[in-house]
């Protein structure tokens, strides 16, 4: 793979998909720019990617244009970047991981006629074990889509999805992992409360959730089968899971989920 790629930002998920990239690119192809300098420099020693002095020479020097900033600052870069972007003979295809905001909006900003993917990766990118939901306008190519997918695949899955479901994967998948994350300490919580010494409680309770989202996948079993397969008549799982509904669980998550989701959709 031969192409360029720059990155407008490498917060966390900004280093860790540049990090995938460079499983398949050279690192001179890899360009970066952010406002933390201690942020590039630590992107530079990392995996050897090229520190540009600004967002203009980002804008200049990629085939992929990572936007990987807060949906907050997004207009303010778009702005700056859109007559570099227009000016290009050959047009870069622009990749926003910006909660909320739509290629539409986007394409306005930068020329409606612009190559643009939207993405949204998880923190699980960073030890390659992501979920990453990707759309993409019309105006993208079979080939830069093939290209993009090769440099997300060592971040985890990437997955080709309507756009209209984004935001709904914004709530899922893209604040997901801080709803587990909160189980997993609230499973260990109960350990410890139950006289388990901490570092055991937090082993048993993340390997617990580790192996329950693997029989997920690899059995093809409905969650609510494989729940049934651990519930014996009168036993301990089923006194456990009254109690997680007696504080409306499901209902809960549900309603974490559809937080975030409408969350998502006012940043747009």
């Amino acid at each position: 793979m031969n192409c360029k790629i720059s990155f407008i930002g490498c917060g966390n998920m900004g280093f860790a998909l540049m990090s995938a990239a460079s499983r398949v690119l050279p690192a001179e192809n890899i360009f970066i720019t952010d406002t933390d300098i201690k942020k590039a420099q630590n992107a530079e020693a990392s995996i050897g990617a090229k520190i540009l002095h600004s967002n203009i020479d980002a804008a200049a020097s990629g085939d992929f244009i990572f936007l990987a900033v807060k949906p907050q600052i997004l207009t303010q870069v778009l702005n700056e970047i859109a007559p570099y972007v227009k000016s290009r003979q050959t047009a870069p295809v622009v990749v926003s991981m910006a909660a909320g905001w739509p290629i539409s909006k986007i394409q306005s900003l930068l020329g409606e006629n612009t190559p643009v993917a939207r993405i949204m990766p998880n923190t699980p990118a960073l030890i390659g074990k992501g979920m990453i939901a990707l759309s993409a306008s019309q105006e993208v190519s079979v080939q830069k889509i093939e290209e993009l997918e090769e440099l997300l695949g060592g971040a985890g899955i990437v997955d080709s999805i309507d756009e209209h479901y984004m935001d709904a994967v914004t709530g899922l998948s893209g604040s997901g992992p801080a709803f587990v994350y909160l189980f997993i300490e609230a499973l260990a919580d109960g350990a410890v409360r139950s006289g388990m010494p901490r570092d055991k409680a937090l082993l048993y309770a993340s390997q617990t959730v580790t192996g329950a989202a693997a029989m997920v996948q690899e059995t093809g079993k409905h969650p609510g089968e494989l729940k049934d397969m651990v519930t014996s008549p009168g036993g301990t799982t089923i006194a456990g899971i009254a109690a997680l509904e007696d504080g409306a669980f499901r209902s809960t998550v549900m309603k974490a989920v559809e937080a975030s989701w409408k969350r998502s959709k006012e940043l747009g």
